[in-house]
């Protein structure tokens, strides 16, 4: 009897089992041929590239472009030193102090910077943007606006100073550009928006500087002492300051307003020095913010008049002791129509005019207001 062998389909589990290992063997071979199938639509190394066209810059583009290059001669770099004395030799030399920035003012080679930039120090020198270096010397200087005005002697080429704008007419949310040398790197430009007007940032030295710009423009340590510009590239402010814990731009940072540099900077290079308008009295803020909680006042208690002065010839009057104790004179409430609740605010409403200005003062005396006339005296 002839046995026939068992030609029935196959198990189902072998077929799969081959199957997947011919699928894994073809995608093992793929893998291997990758690169090689790769290459064949990869350009080789070295070959150019096709270079895309670029097409005309942005209408802001070109403006910023344009403002930066206009202006960048203007700006400077200032490096300051102090003097030390060796402890052993007691020979003394100059070592680096700091740097920051500043910007041509005229054509005499005034160059206007932040008082803080050359506080303390013992030289000045001056890099302008071509790479010329320069001896400065101090003309003069207002602490309490942190102004400092120096000069350097420009034989030839003399860079062009900086177009002035205005401040007073600002706009929070208009463009500005600060150039400057944050951390040393020098010439650089940012940009960003008038963020606040009007601020008020305590002072190394007297009252606070008021009518200060806020602007979110990065300014770091460096950019002190070079110019705010607006859109159309005129000075509009000089960058001072920033607030931050960590010292870098965190988006709030400071400049003292055109407004102010005109008034302040031609007294430096004329006298040397500012001379505020006064109105010859005394005051005291922590002795005024004592009064206006007791007396529930609110405005600056003049404590004396300066016998000849101002205050004295326009009628203000000062406080006085009795038998019962101390009488209030006046209290000014407001210049100008503009309300006065601190001493900083006097002094700062004071600063907005000149030696000679005539100003409306609004004080109240044993609870009635009047109006007086002063004509503004040279102040200490």
């Amino acid at each position: 009897m002839n046995i026939e062998p068992n030609r029935g389909t196959p198990d189902p589990f072998y077929r799969r089992l081959v199957t997947i290992s011919i699928m894994l063997a073809t995608f093992m071979l793929l893998w291997t041929l990758l690169p090689a199938i790769e290459s064949l639509w990869v350009p080789s190394e070295g070959q150019l590239r096709t270079v895309t066209a670029r097409g005309d810059l942005a209408a802001d583009e070109q403006s910023t472009i344009e403002l930066f290059e206009k202006s960048r001669g203007s700006v400077v770099f200032i490096s300051t030193a102090a003097l030390v004395r060796d402890a052993w030799t007691r020979n003394v030399f100059a070592v680096p102090r700091g740097n920051g920035s500043g910007f041509i003012w005229d054509d005499a080679g005034h160059v206007v910077t932040n008082y803080h930039v050359i506080e303390n120090a013992s030289g000045a020198t001056v890099k302008l943007a071509d790479g010329r270096d320069y001896k400065a010397s101090l003309i003069g200087a207002s602490p309490a606006h942190d102004i400092a005005v120096l000069r350097i002697g420009v034989g030839f080429k003399r860079p062009p100073p900086v177009p002035v704008g205005t401040s007073h007419d600002l706009k929070v949310g208009q463009k500005v550009f600060a150039i400057g040398n944050p951390f040393g790197l020098d010439w650089t430009l940012t940009n960003g928006i008038i963020s606040a007007l009007d601020r008020s940032l305590a002072g190394n030295i007297g009252p606070p500087i008021e009518h200060l710009i806020q602007t979110d423009a990065a300014i770091n340590p460096g950019n002190s002492g070079g110019p705010l510009l607006d859109s159309a590239g005129r000075l509009i402010g000089i960058n001072t300051a920033i607030y931050s814990p960590s010292g870098a731009s965190a988006g709030i940072g400071f400049a003292v307003p055109v407004d102010t540099v005109m008034r302040v900077v031609p007294q430096l290079i004329k006298n040397g020095k500012y001379i505020r308008p006064a109105l010859g009295i005394e005051t005291d803020e922590k002795i005024n913010e004592r009064l206006n909680t007791v007396t529930g006042t609110k405005g600056v208690v003049v404590l004396r008049v300066q016998p000849g002065s101002a205050a004295e010839k326009a009628g203000l009057k000062a406080v006085t002791r009795t038998s019962q104790g101390m009488r209030l004179g006046d209290t000014i409430v407001a210049i100008n129509g503009k309300d006065i609740y601190t001493v900083s605010q006097l002094l700062a409403r004071l600063d907005d005019h000149k030696v000679g200005d005539v100003i409306q003062l609004t004080v109240m005396h044993q609870g009635e207001k009047r109006d007086l006339t002063v004509t503004l005296q040279p102040g200490n």
